[in-house]
């Protein structure tokens, strides 16, 4: 049974009001449109300098809406959207919620056989693709579902000018399909719009599944995740604590891709809820990264750990005003104590009273689940439980709660876990279990401790995940695709340590038996990982050997096969 009454330890940093979190039983389109009525005037969407005003983006989301109800896409159907941080995705987001399908969101680099799968497992009808991954989606399209593929491409909302520039330069160098039965170009299909006239709005409960993510899951195999209405809705109730120094007009730049939980919910839903303006960056560049913070000014930065050491190496920063920057917000992976330190040192020496705030969460918790809010950012630390949300610390192997600051798995109670792995109700129930108190909570797989004042400070993972650039990087993966070249016999993949990167991801390979090294085998093997593996995934380099080191178990010992490689 719930034990409403029980008192937690970080709740003393909130008043009774911000511990209520009402979450209204709606879509994600009608919560919006709730939020943003008064908003029409005001800048949605900021790309490449053209602004969306918010009446101008309702408008784009109706006939983008009346366009899939015309090719047929119903209620709880999939529509997948493989595109990087565009208008369309954008809009074609809130189009599919308002007519009651699940989006499917897919990375654009991944490679062609996950893509495949990911459009089968989903049962998707439609997809949309930029104009650029086109080539990875018709090798592989007739094999699912999917009866119509939308091609977008990056110069559809540029100003005139950048529109003009793309199209001369790459636009053309872009391999096009004829619009036929099969394609059709994104300004075709919301023409549309025209020729639907029925209803288009569906009845959505908050426990319906809005979205569906792709990611590592707590064991280290792919998983795709479905996230609920209230789940993301619920994460926006709990902003309204998290970010007390939003305002309307205000402007976040979203470089963290939209098919990454963070960036999809705290990045892109979010801001837009609050009357905020979302620059759009479909593609990062590091060494362009003052040119963005010159020409936008945003007041919220939103990235990984290194797009924050980009802030730090960027010369053209070193006398910049930064006064515009409120808040700085790390997730996707740790800071360490001393650059969190070294940034915020940063940020007060460029004018800005903004500080890097961190939180912790996984794709499984609709993003995050503690954050560094209230005065409770302290060095080191991922903060304290949201509002709604109960963090337990409990011992793997005994199953029962320790006490402050000793270390155990991190496990979570909330509405925005997730409703589970689709089509996985066996791994769904490994990591969803019922607790002493009566509550359900998710086994993380990652180990952390909380202290006496209730702070949450993260400690390492359970299992052995890569995160490079603030991607999941998963070694048991990448070894089982490797495992399935005619070439290799075994192969073990470890990270080793990266300037920029922070990790990046090794493989050691044995050939099979009487193969010897040589450059047309490597060769072979390289180019087998770069159709089956995404970009982020790619190993940096394939270490041959005869044999692996074994531990005691007799398997392979990857932490020997690291110290190897730290040691050269």
């Amino acid at each position: 049974m719930n034990n409403q009454k029980e008192k937690f330890l970080w709740e003393h940093y909130y008043t009774k009001e911000e511990l209520i979190v009402n979450i209204p039983n709606k879509s994600l389109y009608n919560y919006m449109m709730d939020l943003t009525k008064d908003f029409a005037n005001l800048p949605a969407l900021n790309y490449f300098g053209k602004k969306i005003n918010y009446s101008v983006f309702w408008n784009y989301i109706d006939k983008c809406a009346r366009s899939l109800k015309y090719l047929g896409i119903k209620e709880k159907d999939v529509v997948t959207i493989c595109m990087p941080n565009t208008p369309e995705a954008v809009i074609t987001f809130f189009a599919i919620n308002k007519i009651g399908a699940i989006v499917n969101m897919i990375h654009p680099l991944s490679a062609e056989e996950e893509i495949k799968e990911y459009l089968i497992k989903t049962k998707s009808k439609l997809i949309i693709v930029l104009n650029q991954f086109y080539n990875k989606v018709k090798n592989i399209i007739k094999e699912t579902s999917v009866k119509k593929v939308i091609i977008a491409s990056p110069s559809d909302f540029m100003p005139i000018i950048l529109n003009t520039a793309y199209n001369i330069t790459k636009g053309r160098k872009q391999e096009k399909p004829q619009n036929n039965n099969l394609y059709i170009f994104w300004k075709d299909f919301m023409k549309l719009s025209n020729y639907y006239e029925g209803d288009i709005e569906a009845k959505v409960s908050k426990d319906d599944v809005a979205v569906i993510l792709h990611s590592g899951g707590t064991t280290g195999i792919p998983k795709s995740i479905e996230l609920a209405n209230k789940s993301i809705i619920g994460v926006n109730e709990q902003a309204k604590v998290f970010f007390p120094e939003a305002e309307v007009g205000d402007s976040l730049l979203l470089v963290i891709p939209i098919f990454h939980c963070l960036g999809l919910v705290v990045g892109m839903f979010i801001p837009i809820c609050r009357g905020a303006t979302c620059i759009l960056v479909p593609e990062f560049n590091a060494k362009r990264f003052d040119k963005l913070l010159f020409k936008y000014q945003p007041n919220f930065l939103l990235g990984v750990p290194t797009l924050f050491e980009a802030l730090l190496q960027n010369e053209h920063l070193k006398d910049a005003d930064l006064s515009y920057l409120k808040c700085l917000v790390c997730g996707g992976d740790s800071l360490s104590s001393k650059r969190n330190e070294i940034i915020n040192n940063f940020l007060k020496d460029h004018n800005s009273k903004g500080k890097i705030i961190q939180g912790y969460g996984m794709t499984e918790t609709t993003g995050p689940v503690t954050f560094g809010t209230h005065g409770s950012n302290k060095l080191g630390s991922v903060g304290i439980p949201l509002p709604g949300n109960i963090v337990r610390i409990i011992d793997p192997k005994t199953k029962k709660e320790v006490k402050p600051n000793e270390v155990g798995e991190i496990c979570i109670h909330s509405f925005v876990v997730m409703n589970g792995y689709l089509n996985d109700k066996r791994s769904t129930e490994k990591v969803l279990e019922d607790y002493v108190d009566g509550r359900k909570y998710i086994h993380t797989g990652d180990l952390g401790y909380m202290d006496e004042d209730g702070v949450i400070y993260y400690v390492q993972r359970i299992k052995r995940i890569i995160i490079s650039s603030g991607y999941n990087v998963y070694p048991e993966y990448i070894e089982k695709v490797l495992k399935d070249n005619k070439y290799i016999k075994d192969a073990c993949v470890v990270g080793v340590p990266h300037p920029y990167k922070k990790e990046v991801a090794k493989a050691f390979i044995i050939l099979n038996d009487g193969l010897e090294e040589t450059y047309t085998i490597k060769k072979e093997i390289m180019d087998y990982a770069e159709k089956n593996l995404a970009h982020y995934m790619l190993p940096r380099e394939y270490i041959f050997k005869k044999e692996f080191p074994k531990t005691k178990m007799a398997k392979t010992d990857y932490r020997a096969l690291t110290d190897e490689l730290l040691k050269k």
